[in-house]
């Protein structure tokens, strides 16, 4: 890695450093991460999945992502609402997932959560995107220091402090953040990465729920 936050693959395309040069997290970043996400089931995946990558690394998460979307019924909030302690004592024998007891009783309850949240907004993705942070909030270049030097946001922390007191869990702002990363409310792809232009065009062209 440069000390600019990039790295140059052996395809000749600069990428954020972040995705090691491994190509299946290659493919989550150049295919996935930071594309703006509108479906609600993938915005209950993303949020529950940021909440069990908490202490871990994402590359762990990601490669138990279909285990965890076998466990969590596709992370259908509906189906997941309703699980009851058989459910939490199977995702707990389950070795494809991350057998955090904590965890897994808060998707059960974030999923309660998110019913309540599509009942109130209409749709999870009308709520989230209504936190997207104004121009004047974001920074003007974003390279690799200004990665690094924030974590969090004061729309990720509004977000976050939202979530809570509407009886979410496992939603600290560092936590919101990075699902506000993954799931496209910001570009968080670094200057000189090749998917930051191509990203930044589709947001312009991109409809807000």
């Amino acid at each position: 890695m440069s000390e600019d936050g990039l790295l140059t693959g052996e395809d000749g395309k600069v990428r954020c450093f972040w995705q090691q040069g491994l190509e299946d997290y290659r493919r989550y970043h150049d295919d996935e991460w930071g594309y703006p996400v509108t479906d609600d089931k993938r915005l209950f995946e993303k949020i529950c999945l940021e909440g069990f990558q908490s202490g871990l690394s994402w590359l762990t998460i990601l490669r138990k992502r279909e285990s965890f979307r076998a466990a969590f019924a596709g992370f259908d909030f509906d189906k997941v609402a309703s699980f009851d302690d058989t459910d939490i004592e199977r995702c707990l024998a389950d070795k494809g997932i991350v057998r955090h007891r904590g965890k897994i009783v808060s998707t059960i309850n974030n999923a309660r959560r998110a019913v309540a949240l599509r009942d109130e907004f209409g749709s999870l993705a009308r709520y989230f995107w209504s936190f997207e942070p104004k121009q004047d909030e974001r920074p003007e270049v974003f390279d690799y220091a200004t990665l690094r030097a924030n974590p969090t946001t004061p729309a990720s922390t509004r977000l976050s402090k939202d979530l809570k007191k509407r009886g979410w869990s496992f939603v600290g702002p560092t936590t919101v953040y990075a699902f506000m990363q993954a799931m496209g409310m910001v570009n968080d792809h670094i200057e000189g990465c090749h998917c930051r232009p191509r990203i930044e065009a589709m947001r312009q062209e991109f409809i807000r729920p």
